[in-house]
């Protein structure tokens, strides 16, 4: 009869164990809890619904427009422009972004993109620079040249890239029309390279060293391939060069396991041993005076910097790439793997924290990583683009749910979503290095 009681009360006790640790209304204890939100600069916003295609990159302009992009397979276009809160259409038009038959080609069995210089083949990211008086509001579009193929399995592949296809465009936004494309030689972008992300310095040649007055292009080679590194572009001559390919501080952290939402992350695809992440170099983002390159790897928690001008010079110098190796600087952790950067006009370094569902940003003042705003609808902030409205906008897109990583099962779920956060200390857009 005791041991029966005694077994009775266990069970009770067990009974209310569970039922104070299965609790989903935080409300609902007395512990502290952690809700998953911080915005003290004011609420995140909905701005718009992604309902038709899952947005890669995004930049938003002084008229209110928001354009978009995504990264290319069966999708009619590869770049857009948002008409409303639930809607986007092909810009500049649907003849411009080319026909999917087009995308890709093959030659002795391999596969290669489209070497089209006059029309988008899969863009990754987007940037805008403001007026100036030799330059209108600018569109810049980064395409890569190599769309996803998908197999009779449903495996993805990704074509080789071809010169031609790879390129940066420029589009005046007030008439909507490319006014220049630049493209790239194979010994810069490699048949395997693949574009993530660019920055801009547009001033004279007495503020950029080494340039020919119109400016320079920064372009990040993320490639799953490995030649991770730096593109250089100038503006004036069309020349380009590569910068700090294969340094550690580039390449992904080998066999490195996130977690999203609480679930270990393992790259799954179709045809593939279970592996890892591969990609390297992501976030990139120029300091305010153009004097410094703030970057990382995806898959690190690991921040570096380098001086420009190690970036910036020319080939010809054969000590330049030596000298931009040893000049690279750890700035140490930065509270976890970040995926995206950007900046404001105080010369805050915004960076995509998928783990957390977060932003932080570091502080070059008091070089520390800071907590800038998180929330549960932050699945992925895949881009992110400051406004002079002092307003930071992101994609939300679930990247980790997609197709690609997870076996062929899509487990991400309409609607996708462009998120804004107010700027801490009266931020605004950076134009210092806009200004000629």
């Amino acid at each position: 009869m005791k041991l029966l009681s005694t077994v009775a009360g266990l069970l009770a006790f067990v009974s209310v164990i569970k039922a104070q640790v299965t609790f989903q209304n935080s409300s609902q204890t007395i512990l502290r809890v952690d809700n998953g939100s911080y915005a003290p600069n004011g609420p995140v916003e909905e701005v718009h619904y992604y309902y038709n295609q899952w947005p890669i990159g995004l930049a938003a302009a002084s008229d209110g427009r928001i354009f978009v992009c995504y990264t290319r397979g069966t999708e009619a276009y590869t770049l857009g422009v948002t008409v409303n809160t639930t809607a986007e259409v092909a810009y500049p038009s649907q003849a411009l972004n080319l026909p999917v038959s087009e995308l890709n080609t093959t030659f002795n069995g391999i596969q290669f993109g489209s070497a089209n210089a006059s029309a988008f083949v899969s863009v990754q990211a987007l940037y805008i620079t403001t007026a100036t008086a030799s330059r209108p509001e600018t569109l810049w579009v980064l395409d890569t040249g190599r769309p996803t193929i998908m197999d009779a399995r449903g495996a993805p592949t990704m074509p080789y890239a071809q010169p031609g296809g790879p390129k940066l465009v420029a589009i005046n936004i007030a008439n909507n029309s490319i006014y220049q494309t630049y493209t790239f030689p194979s010994s810069v972008h490699y048949p395997d390279s693949y574009m993530n992300d660019l920055r801009f310095d547009l001033r004279n040649e007495s503020e950029v060293p080494f340039s020919t007055g119109k400016g320079v292009a920064y372009i990040n080679d993320s490639s799953n391939e490995g030649r991770n590194g730096f593109i250089i572009v100038d503006l004036g001559t069309g020349d380009s060069w590569r910068r700090l390919t294969q340094d550690p501080s580039v390449l992904r952290t080998p066999n490195n396991v996130p977690s999203y939402q609480g679930f270990p992350f393992y790259l799954k695809q179709i045809g593939q041993p279970i592996q890892w992440q591969p990609e390297g170099l992501d976030g990139i983002q120029l300091s305010t005076d153009g004097k410094t390159m703030y970057y990382s790897p995806l898959t690190s928690d690991y921040m570096y910097s380098v001086p420009t001008y190690n970036l910036l010079q020319r080939p010809q110098d054969p000590l330049a790439e030596l000298a931009a190796h040893n000049n690279v600087s750890s700035l140490g952790q930065r509270g976890g793997q970040a995926n995206g950067f950007e900046g404001d006009s105080n010369g805050l370094v915004y960076m995509s924290m998928p783990e957390q569902n977060a932003i932080n940003i570091y502080n070059p003042s008091t070089l520390q990583a800071e907590l800038y705003v998180r929330d549960p609808r932050i699945l992925w902030a895949d881009s992110m683009s400051v406004c002079s409205d002092g307003y930071i906008y992101y994609n939300i897109n679930q990247l980790p749910y997609q197709a690609q990583w997870n076996n062929g099962t899509d487990l991400r779920t309409f609607p996708g979503a462009v998120l804004r956060s107010k700027l801490p200390g009266n931020g605004t857009k950076a134009t210092a290095l806009y200004v000629v």
